[in-house]
């Protein structure tokens, strides 16, 4: 292939490649395409869902594709829980499923019926700071901020789980939530201080 043909024939890849994106991305643009076609595509599966959030009941008809990140961001307003990757790779989406961390990106609403889920609103239950988030501040553990919610609901997991046993131990457990700011050292000394004192949490 000359080099006149490739870079013909890559534009060509990436227009086609921006189209499809673009369909994909724009459903209303999809469904009028369809319907110019005679085409009625089927309606949105919706399922039931119940489920404790933040100790509040939550009962609704959701979209069955539908991620616990974009239920709790974009349906019920529970913002702190933050959109980084949406790949399970950044830790930034962090929450708590019958107390055990999960990275809700990754996760499909209608499969955690009549659980109980935590975010960064519901950490603490009284009007004082969650030890953690207490302890967050205290070491100056965040810069941007963006990955502080995952990092804390990771964080409290580390001390409840027993692994803040040493700096390295909770070093490897906290290495699926990344800080692009580089505060690491500052989480870990938050960790380890919550760690020392015993307190349950």
């Amino acid at each position: 292939m000359t080099p006149c043909n490739y870079n013909d024939a890559r534009r060509g890849f990436l227009k086609k490649t921006a189209a499809v994106a673009a369909l994909y991305l724009t459903p209303s643009l999809v469904a009028k395409t369809f319907a110019m076609d005679g085409f009625v595509p089927k309606p949105i599966a919706k399922e039931k869902l119940s489920v404790t959030i933040n100790g509040k009941l939550v009962q609704m008809e959701i979209d069955a594709r539908i991620t616990i990140l974009n239920l709790l961001r974009e349906e019920l307003a529970y913002t702190g829980t933050k959109k980084g990757c949406e790949m399970g790779q950044c830790g930034a989406c962090t929450i708590h499923i019958n107390g055990k961390r999960t990275k809700s990106c990754m996760q499909l609403a209608v499969a955690y019926q009549n659980t109980k889920i935590i975010t960064i609103e519901g950490l603490s239950t009284t009007e004082q700071l969650h030890p953690m988030q207490a302890a967050f501040l205290k070491h100056d553990a965040f810069q941007c901020g963006y990955c502080t919610s995952g990092q804390i609901m990771s964080a409290v997991s580390c001390v409840r789980e027993g692994q803040a046993k040493s700096r390295d131990s909770i070093k490897a457990y906290m290495d699926t939530n990344i800080c692009r700011c580089g505060a690491y050292q500052n989480i870990v000394d938050a960790i380890q201080e919550v760690a020392k004192t015993g307190i349950k949490i």
